[in-house]
């Protein structure tokens, strides 16, 4: 797997990203940790793992994505958590099927998928966002805000993303959907967190969410 490159955002991380770095050792992929500079924290926690540290130019999840992404120069990259909640056992099967599509999604809700970290405010929130994404974009994706996505490295680069906060998660859906790009949904159980807290305001973040979606489907930008 020395031709995957694991994206992993971390913010206030210190008590859970050893672990997940210890984990995915085995699986002999490359790491890049998107990391805020006075994390310090964070960073003096994983100084013994082989990985690589990229310091984010602004704040905020999409950030540290595209960060990351634009980091990444092995063939294949996954987005993974620092929370210990992407499970790295689905790694192998969705790097060999992405040798025939650009992107391979994550559900929770399709069978065999599931979550330990979802609420009842989460559950009715992704199911109203992948409604809309499907009959606003024709998605076919049943889980759009969830970002254990794996992928072509030249097709995430080709997406061009702009958001610097949580509407990244439906950014990357849409936008694979109107390049034409290829890609399946697989599911995929969340585990619950080793420690922190979600970093997303359910309300908040899900009103940025929904009035990004507009203007995509609206073609405002």
């Amino acid at each position: 797997m020395e031709n995957l490159t694991l994206v992993i955002p971390a913010k206030n991380e210190a008590d859970s990203l050893p672990n997940v770095l210890k984990e995915i050792e085995s699986f002999k992929c490359r790491k890049i940790i998107i990391i805020e500079e006075n994390d310090q924290d964070t960073i003096q926690s994983i100084n013994s793992y082989d990985c690589k540290i990229v310091f984010q130019d602004k704040k905020g999840y999409g950030d540290a994505i595209i960060k990351g992404i634009n980091s990444v120069d092995t063939e294949y990259l996954c987005i993974f958590n620092a929370d210990g909640s992407f499970n790295p056992k689905y790694l192998p099967e969705k790097l060999e099927l992405c040798k025939n599509y650009d992107f391979i999604f994550s559900s929770r809700y399709m069978k065999g998928g599931g979550s330990d970290d979802d609420t009842f405010i989460t559950i009715i929130g992704n199911f109203i966002f992948s409604l809309l994404g499907n009959i606003l974009f024709s998605l076919k994706l049943s889980d759009i805000l969830y970002t254990f996505i794996l992928g072509k490295t030249e097709s995430f680069k080709s997406l061009n993303l702009e958001c610097h906060d949580f509407c990244l998660c439906v950014e990357i859906p849409v936008k694979a959907k109107r390049m034409k790009a290829s890609y399946i949904d697989l599911p995929s159980y969340e585990r619950q967190r080793i420690a922190g807290h979600k970093k997303v305001n359910e309300f908040k973040d899900g009103f940025k969410i929904l009035i990004y979606m507009i203007k995509l489907f609206m073609r405002i930008k």
